[in-house]
């Protein structure tokens, strides 16, 4: 998954994006308001972890103080990404903001970072209407382990691989664009390029060989994983 983190505790945020990018999901970062509304904006998330505190930025041009500010310019431009929000345990009113806001759910701090994690991974599966795991052939991807068996094997991929077929398994069988998948597998200052792109699904296509999952290409629209016919003896 790709995953915004606002929050601008400096120890808290970088143990939040360590955990995350060891658990293999693309992080990005935002430490103030205007931060997060700007990535919000120009960069599609599967999951925004957000702190409703917020310090001040004084950059001229930002309306925004704070976190409830982000999340509802968010959803009145239509924004529908999952949102965890992160409050005060004692904060009552925090919460209750914070959901009618449009947050999808909330943990208190202090949280444990397992927790987070699968909350994110609720959320995901709520919005998207997928479970921990799918299949397609004898291909099975497992999301709580983020773990790709085939014939009950381990199939080995390089991170980027993994999540092109990540990104094509959720769910199996929907048609996902060359855009989609090249932000979701770029960085702000890193963007994944149409060439970089063919040459991961090439690659998988020969991994996914006798697999009864190939990958379909439909010009113009993007790409889709679907069931292969057995091979007539």
């Amino acid at each position: 998954m790709r995953i915004l983190v606002v929050e601008d505790d400096d120890v808290l945020r970088h143990v939040m994006v360590r955990s995350l990018a060891d658990a293999g999901h693309r992080v990005d970062l935002a430490t103030n308001a205007r931060e997060a509304d700007h990535f919000w904006t120009v960069q599609p998330f599967d999951a925004v972890l957000l702190d409703l505190n917020l310090p001040q930025d004084h950059q001229q041009g930002s309306p925004l103080t704070n976190g409830l500010q982000v999340l509802r310019a968010a959803r009145l431009r239509g924004d529908r990404t999952p949102v965890l929000v992160l409050t005060a345990r004692d904060r009552t009113e925090e919460r209750i903001a914070g959901l009618d806001a449009g947050a999808d759910d909330y943990l208190g701090k202090p949280f444990d970072l397992a927790e987070v994690e699968a909350r994110l991974r609720a959320l995901v599966r709520r919005t998207q209407g997928t479970d921990d795991r799918s299949g397609v052939g004898s291909l099975v991807l497992d999301r709580r382990a983020r773990r790709v068996t085939l014939r009950g094997t381990a199939l080995e991929l390089p991170a980027r691989e993994f999540e092109v077929l990540w990104e094509l398994m959720t769910p199996p069988g929907r048609v996902v664009s060359k855009r989609t998948l090249s932000e979701k597998l770029s960085d702000f200052e890193d963007t994944l390029g149409d060439n970089a792109l063919e040459a991961f699904i090439s690659r998988l296509r020969k991994k996914l060989t006798g697999s009864g999952a190939s990958i379909r290409t439909l010009r113009g629209l993007g790409y889709m994983l679907e069931s292969q016919p057995p091979e007539a003896p």
